[in-house]
């Protein structure tokens, strides 16, 4: 399943000078801090600075999206201008300087080592509970949900609102909700029913006005159709499903998450329109079709706006007005 978490290290202990050390450890520091911070990814970074005994932490955000950073400190006469653990969301494209720490006594020894923590989004993001989601497929498409909310095979914890929604690799995928795309994966093709495939899922990301981020997993290899930074509307076509990533068969999973922290996210449970109607866990009933009754644009072009598709058992589609 889709992490972006992402851990970075580093330590640093400093003794008082001698005055016979002070020409070498001066040198030792220059090289130290002008030297690149040690990262995991290219698209965030950690950068230290010293000013005098100050030692400055800043975040280096490249990712399309803001991220949140939790930053985990281990430190020996040293005080910090925030508490820690310290948890703060950080701009797309900027360098943001998160915290410093300084001596507590200045001619004692001091020494620190931390570790941090980020993933894509907001600890500010509020979930707009009113809104209704589109089911994420073409308009009168049907297919079946095969694992819903609090779902026994893999939907505890932080996919415990999920929906997982049967249907052939290749299927067209469709935003659920407008937003912008923050983060994609299309690039593998591995797969399989052990979560030694978690890491292996493509998927698309989609930021959300209110902050909240939707995603759409187990998508083909080369499957996105969206780019980072794209507007999206309700509906618009973005993905075609898969087998990728942790998965015991062709689906899409879907879920909506807001960050909690660095390490992690909150899952939240969603209302989607189906069948005309709004309903809270379209799994709740496996034996009963999906059925997408919105519009929108798929591949094969723009579906008349202001009819609802739908299906009546026994009879042909037909569009109501």
């Amino acid at each position: 399943m889709l992490k972006n978490q992402t851990p970075i290290a580093e330590e640093l202990k400093v003794k008082l000078p001698l005055l016979q050390r002070a020409i070498p450890l001066a040198f030792f520091l220059i090289s130290l801090f002008t030297l690149p911070a040690p990262a995991a990814s290219k698209l965030f970074n950690v950068v230290t600075k010293r000013e005098g005994n100050v030692t400055r932490f800043y975040v280096d955000n490249s990712e399309a999206n803001e991220v949140t950073a939790t930053f985990e400190l281990k430190a020996t006469n040293l005080k910090s201008t925030q508490s820690l653990p310290y948890t703060a969301t950080f701009p797309a494209h900027q360098l943001t300087e998160a915290f410093s720490v300084s001596p507590v006594e200045d001619d004692q020894q001091w020494s620190y080592s931390y570790t941090s923590h980020y993933t894509v989004g907001s600890i500010h993001a509020q979930h707009d509970d009113s809104h209704v989601y589109r089911l994420p497929f073409a308009p009168g498409a049907t297919f079946k949900c095969t694992q819903g909310y609090n779902g026994k095979y893999s939907h505890q914890g932080s996919d415990q609102y999920a929906t997982d929604f049967k249907m052939p690799v290749g299927t067209p995928i469709h935003a659920a909700r407008g937003g912008v795309v923050a983060k994609i994966k299309d690039d593998s093709s591995k797969g399989g029913a052990d979560r030694k495939y978690e890491d292996q899922a493509n998927y698309v990301l989609i930021r959300h006005d209110d902050g909240t981020l939707g995603n759409y997993a187990h998508l083909s290899k080369g499957g996105v159709k969206v780019v980072i930074g794209q507007r999206v509307e309700a509906g618009e076509y973005i993905a075609v499903s898969g087998n990728t990533g942790f998965s015991s068969g062709a689906h899409l999973h879907f879920s909506v998450f807001k960050t909690r922290d660095g390490k992690g996210r909150v899952i939240i449970p969603v209302k989607f329109f189906n069948r005309g109607r709004r309903c809270r866990d379209p799994c709740r009933r496996q034996d009963l079709p999906l059925i997408a009754n919105e519009t929108g644009r798929s591949p094969g072009g723009p579906h008349a706006r202001g009819k609802d598709l739908r299906k009546i058992p026994g009879r042909q589609q037909i569009a109501v007005p």
